[in-house]
C-alpha cells in the first residue's frame, strides 16, 4: 500500500500535528508529512516541523492582499511537494471554494466541539455560555462551508461545572490527538465512503 502523502496546515501551537507525528513514528498511521504550512511566522508549528526533519514553509497571510493569492502559493507548495492529502491542524482560516476544489474530497479539518453544534472559532467559550453537558470534538471532511462538511469520527468530552475555557479545551484536545490519526488512517486504508453527508466506515480489505 503507497503512503499517503500529507500536507498540513497549522496557524499556532502544532499539537494536532505533534499528534500525527507521533502516529507516524509509532506506525499506527501510515502515512508521510511532506511539508508543513503556516499563515503566521510565529507558529510553533514550524519550529516542531523543522525539529522533526519536515520541510516547512510560512505563507504569511499579511503579505497577500487578497485570499486568492494567498491561497493560490499555499497550493502550489503543496502540488510542490507531492501532497495527496491536507490536513488542517489548527489553521485559523476559512478555505475558499477555489481551494476546496482543487483538493476536492482530500482535506480533513478537526473542530473542538461535536459539530454541528458550536461551530466557528470560540466553541469552548460558546459551550460553557449555552451550559451543554457534553462537548467532544469532530474531525470532518472540508467543504465549502464553515464546520459544515461530513464527519469521520468524533468523541465526547463532559463538560464539568467548574469548566473553564481553558480545562474544558485541554480534555478536549487530549481526544482530538486520539481521533485525528485515527480518522486519516481509516482515509489511508481507504475505509471511507462518502455517501452524502454520511460518512461510512467500511471493514478494511
Amino acid at each position: 500500500m503507497a503512503k499517503e502523502v500529507l500536507g498540513v496546515l497549522c496557524s499556532g501551537r502544532g499539537t494536532d500535528l505533534q499528534s500525527i507525528m507521533d502516529a507516524i513514528s509509532a506506525g499506527s498511521l501510515e502515512a508521510e508529512i511532506a511539508v508543513v504550512l503556516a499563515d503566521k511566522p510565529e507558529a510553533m508549528a514550524l519550529r516542531r516541523a523543522e525539529k522533526a526533519g519536515i520541510r516547512s514553509v510560512c505563507v504569511n497571510r499579511k503579505l497577500y492582499e487578497d485570499r486568492e493569492s494567498f491561497e493560490r502559493v499555499l497550493v502550489s507548495e503543496l502540488r510542490k511537494s507531492g501532497v495527496t492529502l491536507v490536513i488542517l491542524a489548527g489553521f485559523m482560516r476559512i478555505l475558499s471554494p477555489y481551494f476546496v476544489h482543487e483538493y476536492s474530497g482530500r482535506i480533513m479539518n478537526i473542530h473542538p466541539a461535536l459539530l454541528p453544534s458550536f461551530g466557528g472559532a470560540h466553541a469552548h467559550r460558546d459551550v460553557l455560555a449555552y451550559g451543554v453537558k457534553i462537548s467532544g470534538c469532530t474531525v470532518h471532511f472540508v467543504d465549502e462551508g464553515m464546520d459544515s462538511g461530513p464527519i469521520i469520527l468524533q468523541a465526547a468530552v463532559p463538560v464539568l461545572d467548574d469548566d473553564t475555557e481553558e480545562t474544558l479545551g485541554a480534555r478536549v484536545l487530549e481526544q482530538e490527538h486520539i481521533i485525528y490519526p485515527k480518522a486519516i488512517q481509516l482515509y489511508v486504508e481507504g475505509r471511507l465512503k462518502v455517501e452524502g453527508r454520511h460518512v461510512k466506515i467500511v471493514e478494511k480489505k
